[in-house]
């Protein structure tokens, strides 16, 4: 049976990504570290013409990775994980990436395939203190902060638990204070 005939037996004749029926082609994902159908989706032209080049991209489009993120294949787990991290820009697929959970090995192999800018490298979010912050640090507020918009102060001394890096911005943080998810300057807050 060819990769082909696996992938569209596996996929049941609809794109692993988005659900569609039209147009459905082998896509080989990168840096793949076994052969054949376990290194390969089956998806349609548009999601694939988006794959391969990346000033195509249409945001909504994919918003179906809600759903291709809980699929039991490893190759669609990969290609879903990269493109979540290729539109952390558009705010929601930080939610998404947040719920998502690989295994060790299937990790490795979607951070493999993966481009690592030097933009991305250079952003290292700091406390008041200088020690480092990493997404699900808790911290301490430092300073009385008002929170403009939701109507409430953030104390001092308030922990903030599970916090997350504004991927783009060294000096925002965000968490929740009060049952709210606000922005914090990483100036206002010392790691616990």
């Amino acid at each position: 049976m060819s990769v082909e005939q696996v992938l569209e037996n596996r996929s049941g004749n609809t794109c692993e990504l988005c659900g569609s029926i039209d147009g459905l082609l082998v896509y080989e994902v990168p840096s793949s570290p076994v052969d054949g159908a376990d290194a390969a989706i089956y998806a349609c032209g548009t999601c694939v013409s988006q794959l391969s080049d990346e000033s195509s991209v249409d945001a909504n489009h994919w918003r179906c990775l809600n759903d291709s993120m809980w699929s039991e294949v490893d190759a669609v787990k990969v290609v879903t994980y990269r493109m979540l991290h290729q539109l952390q820009g558009e705010g929601w697929p930080q939610d998404l990436l947040d719920m998502m959970y690989l295994e060790d090995d299937v990790r490795a192999w979607a951070d493999a395939g993966m481009v690592s800018g030097d933009a991305e490298e250079a952003i290292v979010h700091r406390d008041s203190y200088g020690a480092v912050l990493e997404a699900g640090d808790s911290v301490t507020i430092i300073k009385d902060l008002v929170v403009k918009g939701a109507g409430f102060t953030a104390k001092r001394g308030t922990p903030v638990r599970n916090i997350r890096l504004v991927y783009d911005n060294p000096a925002h943080i965000e968490g929740r204070v009060n049952g709210q998810m606000i922005v914090i300057l990483t100036e206002f807050v010392k790691k616990n």
